[in-house]
């Protein structure tokens, strides 16, 4: 849209000039068209009235008549000048890739490595990993991060447990606190393992102060470098965030580069920022001789004014080490970006104004509601919870059924390949079509749907182009598109092709996945209208100009699964 809109721009200047309007105010009053059957791009004509001395209709059809252009018509429709772009101009458009862009760092996911993915956890990565590929489909040089909590207190209470207790006492603290030990397919992977350990622990904990002395000591010697501690964390963290990333690849979901917290105690520039923040005008110091910086000048209200950075006995908290970490990344990326949850708004405002006083310049946030059950919020502590693993399992299974009733004629290989494709796109896409901001109650209907406005739709047009080109074989098609001949759905397609790399960006500038979940759900469906009404092959005879077209839709049902980790399968 943008491309259109600076073609127009030289030609609507004149036509405006030549009118009397005065000034360019209106060139940011340019936009797209509400109504697609009425155009691509819109002008409102309410401020051009006055100067013209005229009604806004008026005004419109004035400009429209002085304006124009050789890259489409212009159309006044009551108050508003509406320009279609010609389909010359917009089969041109199709070839076009997006230019390369400044580099951009994602941290998301950058879960507690205390246990296996839920559903819960899984929209951070899912959003995440969303926000990665539609990026580096625009092209975008993309660093996908990972920050390791490899010395907080969820690590500290694993550590503790994996040191402390052993398998009949774990079971015993289960049982006693009705947590279930389920067996699965998924058992003996080291995340669903360990799990256990820390839920008998925390649930030990509340009966022993004995376990929670022990666990703060371990945590307080992490924060103070203890290199032996931290070796221990780290044995008893990293199986389980191997399960966890392994469960992450299942979904196409992967990372970079990954950064420890206890980095930034180790090379003590957190030691550094904390020096730096004493000489603030926000700062204070408590009667216990902790640090803080008094927020309430800065927006700040309530009871959570005052931003503590460190401890009256001189360590540092989780928030100061986040203080470090973003002044690393900044020496990595021109642009960063945080995934995180809704919960996390007030510590993230908190964080952003002492980086403010620190000279750091502030990331950008995307915040997202929480997923929950039917009956609550999910809990690893508790032990309420779907795991993604489980998850990934069921929506295999359900793709299965229906990919097998559909196709008896595959080998079990290639069903199995095809519903484990449909089950993870189908997962995926049933979180990102759904705005952050939204909050979604888990249902298993929902999260595994094969319906219409679904990953599977879009796979299966996406495999239908591909059949035809199986079919047809090595077809010359040098001669290219003749755009001047195509209308109805042929047309509609084209222009929903012509701009992708439009709603792509327009996506990402306005943080929002969902709409360009909706823009590839909508290419699908006016596919398959061209499809039915233009056949690609009738009796034997290939149609150059759809076979031309179906190509293309399918370049660009590729390209949109991959930007929002659908699985273009070429056969279902």
């Amino acid at each position: 849209m943008q491309a259109l809109i600076d073609e127009v721009l030289p030609s609507l200047e004149s036509a405006m000039a030549s009118v009397g309007i005065q000034g360019d105010f209106w060139k940011n009053m340019l936009s797209r068209s509400k109504e697609a059957s009425q155009g691509d791009l819109a002008l409102p004509c309410f401020p051009f009235a006055k100067q013209l001395g005229c009604s806004p209709d008026e005004a419109a059809q004035q400009i429209a008549d002085a304006l124009q252009l050789e890259i489409g018509e212009t159309i006044a429709v009551g108050p508003y000048v509406n320009i279609r772009a010609s389909m010359e101009w917009l089969s041109a458009q199709l070839s076009k890739e997006p230019e390369p862009k400044e580099s951009i760092m994602i941290e998301h996911t950058s879960a507690n490595p205390n246990g296996p993915f839920h559903v819960g956890r899984a929209r951070n990565a899912v959003l995440g990993d969303t926000f990665v590929r539609m990026h580096r489909a625009a092209g975008y040089d993309v660093t996908a991060e990972y920050y390791v909590d490899d010395m907080g207190k969820q690590v500290g209470i694993l550590c503790w447990a994996l040191e402390n207790l052993d398998d009949e006492q774990v079971r015993a603290l289960l049982a006693e606190g009705e947590i279930p030990i389920e067996e699965s397919p998924h058992s003996d992977k080291e995340d669903h393992a360990r799990v256990l350990w820390y839920q008998a622990a925390n649930l030990l904990k509340a009966q022993d102060p004995a376990v929670d002395s022990g666990v703060t000591e371990l945590v307080q010697k992490s924060e103070e470098a203890d290199e032996d501690i931290l070796n221990r964390f780290e044995a008893a963290y990293q199986p389980v965030l191997d399960g966890m990333l392994d469960t992450l690849g299942r979904m196409g979901i992967a990372f970079d580069t990954f950064t420890k917290e206890s980095r930034f105690i180790v090379d003590g520039s957190v030691e550094v920022l904390m020096d730096q923040l004493q000489s603030s005008e926000l700062h204070g110091v408590a009667e216990n001789g902790a640090h803080y910086l008094e927020l309430e000048s800065k927006g700040v209200k309530g009871k959570s004014t005052q931003f503590y950075y460190r401890r009256g006995d001189g360590s540092s908290l989780y928030a100061t080490r986040d203080l470090a970490y973003h002044q690393y990344k900044w020496t990595r990326s021109n642009h960063l970006l945080n995934i995180l949850g809704e919960d996390h708004k007030l510590q993230s405002k908190q964080v952003g104004i002492a980086l403010e006083e620190l000279g750091i310049q502030t990331p950008e946030v995307v915040f997202y509601a929480f997923t929950k059950l039917a009956d609550g919020k999910m809990s690893t502590r508790r032990g309420n919870v779907v795991y993604m693993d489980d998850l990934l399992d069921e929506a295999r299974a359900r793709a299965l059924e229906t990919v097998r009733e559909a196709r008896s004629d595959l080998p079990e290989e290639k069903l199995l390949e095809i519903a484990e494709s449909v089950g993870v796109s189908a997962t995926r896409f049933n979180i990102a079509r759904i705005s952050p901001e939204k909050g979604i109650t888990f249902r298993w209907s929902d999260a595994l749907s094969l319906e219409a406005d679904s990953a599977p739709f879009i796979m299966y047009s996406h495999a239908r182009a591909c059949s035809i080109q199986r079919k047809v074989g090595d077809v010359d098609l040098s001669e290219g598109l003749d755009a001047s001949a195509l209308s109805g759905s042929a047309a509609d397609l084209v222009r929903r092709m012509a701009y992708m790399n439009d709603e792509l960006q327009t996506a990402i500038d306005s943080r929002a996945p969902h709409n360009f979940c909706a823009w590839l759900s909508a290419l699908a469906v006016d596919y398959n209208r061209f499809y039915r009404d233009n056949y690609v092959i009738e009796e034997g005879v290939v149609n150059v100009q759809n076979l031309i077209l179906s190509e293309l839709a399918r370049e660009h049902l590729r390209r949109g699964c991959e930007a929002v980790g659908i699985i273009p399968i070429e056969e279902m």
